[in-house]
C-alpha cells in the first residue's frame, strides 16, 4: 500500500490512478490530518508527500514520521512544486527517501517509487542479519560479534545470551527466563550458571560489557 499525501484533487487521483494501473495498491489523502489518522490505522510501505499541505505542511509531516519508532522505517518520497536545491536538501535533510519536483511525468514517479522500495527492501534484508546497539554489532548471518570494532570470540552460549540480551535492550530478563530461552527446560543447572556466563561475556566486550546491567534479586538488562 502507498499513500499519496496531496492536496491537489487532480494530481492526487492521477497518482493514485496511475500507481494502481501498475500493480500497486493506494490511497490519496486531501491533508496530514486524514493522513494521520490513516496511519494510525495501516502502515503503508510508502509515503508520497507533498510539501505545500493545509494545515500541517509536509516538512512538519515528515519530522514527526522520522521521530515516531513506528513509522521512521516507512521511505518517504517528497512530492512538491518547490524545486529550489535548499528545499531538497532540507527535505534530504529530514529523512526523505528521494525528492521529485511538479511537474513530473508518471512513468517517471513509478520508477523511482520501485527504486526507494528496492532500497528498502535490500536494508530491510542486511538489517535482519545484524543486532546492533551502540558499538556492539551481532552478525546474525556469520555469527560474529564485534564490539569497538573489535571481533569478539564467545562461546555459542555467550553468543546466544548476547543476543537475547540486545534483542530485549532496556527490558529486564529473569536469570529463569535466560535459562529456559538458552539453555531449554531441561537443563539441571541452577541460575548461578547465567552469573557465571554474564561475567565472562562483561570480560570479553570490555568496557562495552559496562552496558549489561545488574538488578538485583531479578536478573539482568542490556542498557542503549
Amino acid at each position: 500500500m502507498i499513500f499519496c499525501v496531496e492536496d491537489d484533487s487532480n494530481i492526487r487521483e492521477l497518482v493514485v490512478y496511475t500507481l494502481e494501473s501498475t500493480g500497486f495498491k493506494a490511497r490519496g489523502y486531501e491533508d496530514g490530518s486524514s493522513f494521520l489518522k490513516a496511519l494510525a490505522l495501516e502502515t503503508p510501505e510508502l509515503i508520497l508527500l507533498d510539501i505545500m499541505l493545509p494545515g500541517e505542511d509536509g516538512m512538519e509531516l515528515l519530522k514527526k514520521l522520522k521521530a515516531s519508532p513506528k513509522t521512521r522505517d516507512i521511505p518517504v518520497i517528497m512530492v512538491t512544486a518547490k524545486g529550489a536545491e535548499y528545499d531538497k536538501v532540507k527535505g534530504l535533510d529530514s529523512g526523505a527517501d528521494d525528492y521529485v519536483t511538479k511537474p513530473f511525468g508518471m512513468m517517471e514517479l513509478v520508477s523511482r517509487i520501485k527504486a526507494v522500495l528496492r532500497r528498502s527492501s535490500s536494508l530491510s534484508a542486511r538489517n535482519e542479519d545484524t543486532i546492533v546497539l551502540d558499538d556492539i554489532e551481532i552478525n546474525t548471518k556469520k555469527h560474529e560479534v564485534t564490539a569497538g570494532g573489535e571481533v569478539v570470540n564467545l562461546t555459542l552460549k555467550e553468543y546466544e545470551l548476547l543476543k537475547r540480551l540486545m534483542k530485549n535492550s532496556n527490558i529486564v530478563l529473569t536469570r529463569d527466563q535466560l535459562l529456559e530461552d538458552i539453555w531449554g527446560y531441561d537443563f539441571d543447572g541452577e541460575t548461578r550458571t547465567v552469573d557465571v556466563h554474564v561475567r565472562t561475556l562483561r570480560q570479553k566486550l570490555g568496557k562495552s560489557g559496562e552496558r549489561i546491567e545488574t538488578v538485583r534479586g531479578v536478573g539482568y538488562r542490556m542498557s542503549e
